[in-house]
């Protein structure tokens, strides 16, 4: 496995159209700047209740449209519960031991279809994909995503994409909408 020293840890939930963004500018730029890129399925709606905070920004389509990233938002985004998806990311990031599951199709992640099909456009195959969607409903899975998400609060995360980064034996966290990305390209490179 590949290890520069360089640690980043993205937590994540896929109802973020934020860290959408930032999963792309991080796995676009992870080789330039030399990272061993983490992928933290967490969920959104435990980090705000845990934290008691919303952060919302309105630059999403601005954002989009500069790094040329497009996005779909549902006019019920927050009406939306990602849980079982993020359940299913979950079980797709503890079978593989990478994570980093998103999909780029405009769909309804909180149907089960959904998730079917994004693991068989991801490459696996029927019987993973089955196997994927057992595992999203077991005990272990659900005490995974609860701990990260826990682990998220423990950096006082508050909203996602949150990056934890370790280098150099020290961390330094981030809560980015991208343009912040300069911030961590430049922590980075000390």
């Amino acid at each position: 496995m590949f290890s520069s020293g360089k640690v980043v840890e993205l937590f994540y939930d896929v109802v973020s159209p934020y860290s959408w963004l930032a999963f792309e500018m991080l796995c676009r730029y992870r080789n330039v700047w030399n990272i061993d890129l983490k992928f933290k399925p967490a969920y959104l709606a435990g980090v705000i209740y845990g934290s008691v905070s919303l952060y919302i920004v309105s630059d999403l389509t601005l954002l989009s449209e500069y790094y040329g990233v497009p996005m779909f938002r549902p006019s019920d985004l927050y009406d939306k519960d990602t849980l079982n998806a993020m359940r299913f990311v979950t079980a797709v990031a503890e079978k593989e031991k990478e994570g980093g599951v998103l999909w780029r199709t405009h769909q309804d992640i909180t149907q089960p279809a959904s998730l079917t099909e994004a693991g068989l456009k991801a490459g696996l195959s029927d019987n993973v994909v089955e196997e994927i969607v057992n595992l999203s409903t077991s005990q272990p899975i659900r005490d995974k995503l609860k701990s990260v998400t826990l682990e998220a609060l423990k950096h006082k995360c508050f909203g996602f994409p949150f990056i934890v980064c370790h280098v150099n034996g020290k961390v330094k966290v981030f809560f980015t909408c991208c343009y912040l990305l300069a911030v961590l390209i430049s922590h980075l490179k000390y």
